[in-house]
This record gives structure tokens, C-alpha cells and sequence, in this order.
């Protein structure tokens, strides 16, 4: 039976994987802690460690690992920009991931912020609660109309961009591989710059990978339509967030959304209200009434966790077994 240990987790990964773990032949070890170079030495022994995010598996760690016995590491997310697959190879560890758990839910989360920033829900909600029922500052905008761009069309930016057209939406889209069924649709295929140049709503929903680092910097926000929406549940790299932030400080971004930030390994997933936050960027972007922030739960539903669960196990276990999974990397 394979020891599998895994780090970085929270209640709800927990309840998720015994769920599906029940009549598996898996040992399953929970650890809080996020896996680095200082931890790695808990998974000693283990044939298995599973991963998230803000994990680091770089070649020091995947080192240690593999001097500890560990042959499998499972990413239990989509993104594996954390794995240095190099090393891997090189060290005879199989890195398996979760391609695909709940696009949906990614997908319906990047329109609720198009949708809550765009309206101001967040700053509605908190005045209501304490008496303001005044209504200036708060006219958004009818999405129906306006030309919106999705960067990425993969499972998830495939959704976002149906669901754009749904709200009647002029969607473009950007992506080296045409969506056969948007182009049924109408969606329209163009060039990065002139999706930026006609876009009142731009959304990131594509991959983080060399070509994709910082894709919006300061040199693509000043090709943008002036005061247009941005929104990001990509990858928090994918854009330079101090350009961004002058951006907004200029007009030339008119609101901002992001559910990933790419400084967020020392921030997110964690409690820090009782911490003073010394990321000067992040506590800036705050401050800004026109900055909506979610702390990268876009993943976050009953389904997406069941899904990724049972995609973690299936791997570790085929893996293990001799088998190769259809997930490895």
C-alpha cells in the first residue's frame, strides 16, 4: 500500500481526500505545512507526496526527495510552474497532476468578479452593513454590449468565453488553438494586441510558462482601451502587478480583479488578519476602491475537491502500481 503524504493541507482537502480514499489501498498522511527545502524531510520514506500550488518541488527539494525514497509527486491542481520537471526526469520521479477537475468552477468564478466589480457588490455589502444605503459611487456598466477577451481558451477560458457570449457580450479571444465550437458561436480569434486595443473587459484564464510571464506589463496596459477592466484567475504571474498598479494609479486600468497574485506564497491560504501585511504592492492594491482581490479560491467547490481527490489518488495508485498514468507530466 503506497504512503502518501501530503502537505499544504486545509480541512476541506482533508474531508475530500478520505471521502474518496475510503476502500482505496492508499495511506494517506496530512501535513499543514507547505513543502520546501526546510520540510521536505517529513515526507521521508513516503512513495509519494502530493503538492499544491505554492509548494516548492525545485531541484534541492526534489533532491531530498528522492534521497528519501519518494518516486511520486502529484500536484493535486492544474498548474505545475512550481515543479522544476528537469530534475525530475533526471532524479526518476513521476510528476502526475490534475489536468482537469472543475473548469466550471474557475470559469463561474472569474464572471462572479467581472460581475461584483463591475457593480461594486463588495463595496454595496459593506455599506449597507453599516447604514449607508447611498448610491454614489457605485454605477457600473451593462456588460451586454461591451467587447470582452478572453486570453486562453483552454477548458476553462472555453467556458468563460461561452458564457461572455451568453451575456451578449462581442467576445474575442486569444489562444495559438481555435475552440471550433466559440468560432460556431461567433467568438473572433485575433492577436493579443488588438484583443487588448478593443477590449473593455480583458479576463487571463491561459497557462503560466516562459512565453506567458508578466504577458500584461506596462508595454501591453498601454495598449489597452483606456479605463478597462482586467481580471486575472490564471496565474498571478501572469501579470507585472507594479505595472498594473500604475495602471490603475493612471486610469489606464479602469478596475482590477484578481483571485491569484504572484507573490501570494506568503499570503494566501493562511490566516493573517492579526499580521501586518509587508507586501507594500499588495497593501497598496487594498486601498484601491477599484480593486476587487479573492485569495485564490476560484477552485473552491464541493465538486472541484471530490474531482481533484479522486484524480490524485487514481495517479498516485496507477503509478505506483507500474502503470503509466495519462496524467504525468
Amino acid at each position: 500500500m503506497p504512503r502518501l503524504v501530503m502537505f499544504s493541507t486545509k480541512p476541506y482537502d482533508q474531508r475530500g481526500f478520505d471521502s474518496e480514499a475510503v476502500g482505496r489501498q492508499v495511506e494517506i498522511e496530512y501535513l499543514e505545512t507547505r513543502m520546501d527545502v526546510h520540510t521536505v524531510a517529513l515526507a521521508q520514506g513516503a512513495d509519494a507526496v502530493c503538492i499544491f500550488v505554492n509548494d516548492d518541488a525545485s531541484e534541492p527539494v526534489l533532491e531530498a526527495l528522492a534521497n528519501g525514497g519518494t518516486k511520486i509527486v502529484a500536484l493535486r491542481c492544474a498548474g505545475f510552474n512550481n515543479v522544476d520537471l528537469d530534475a525530475a526526469g533526471r532524479l526518476g520521479i513521476t510528476v502526475v497532476r490534475v489536468p482537469s477537475y472543475s473548469p466550471n468552477a474557475v470559469a463561474e468564478h472569474t464572471i462572479a468578479l467581472i460581475l461584483s466589480l463591475n457593480r461594486h457588490i463588495h463595496r454595496a455589502y459593506n455599506r449597507v452593513r453599516d447604514g449607508n444605503f447611498a448610491l454614489d459611487g457605485l454605477v457600473g456598466f451593462d456588460v451586454a454590449g461591451t467587447t470582452a477577451a478572453v486570453i486562453g481558451t483552454g477548458q476553462i477560458g472555453m467556458i468563460v468565453a461561452r458564457l461572455l457570449w451568453h451575456f451578449r457580450c462581442d467576445v474575442v479571444a486569444v489562444d495559438p488553438y481555435r475552440d471550433q465550437h466559440l468560432l460556431d458561436l461567433g467568438v473572433e480569434y485575433v492577436e493579443l494586441d488588438e484583443a487588448l486595443e478593443r477590449s473593455d473587459i480583458v479576463t487571463l484564464n491561459c497557462p503560466l510558462v516562459d512565453e506567458t510571464h508578466h504577458l500584461i506589463d506596462a508595454e501591453a496596459i498601454a495598449k489597452m482601451k483606456p479605463g478597462a477592466m482586467l481580471v486575472n484567475t490564471g496565474r498571478g504571474a501572469l501579470i507585472d502587478t507594479v505595472a498594473v498598479l500604475d495602471g490603475l494609479k493612471s486610469g489606464q486600468v479602469g478596475s482590477l480583479a484578481l483571485d491569484v497574485y504572484e507573490e501570494e506564497g506568503e499570503l494566501f491560504f493562511e490566516d493573517r488578519s492579526a499580521e501586518i501585511i509587508d507586501d507594500d504592492v499588495f497593501a497598496r492594491l487594498l486601498t484601491l476602491p477599484n480593486v476587487l482581490i479573492t485569495a485564490h479560491q476560484a477552485f473552491l467547490t464541493r465538486e472541484a475537491l471530490g474531482a481533484i481527490a479522486e484524480t490524485t489518488i487514481a495517479n498516485v495508485l496507477t503509478v505506483a502500481s507500474g502503470s503509466t498514468s495519462p496524467n504525468q507530466l
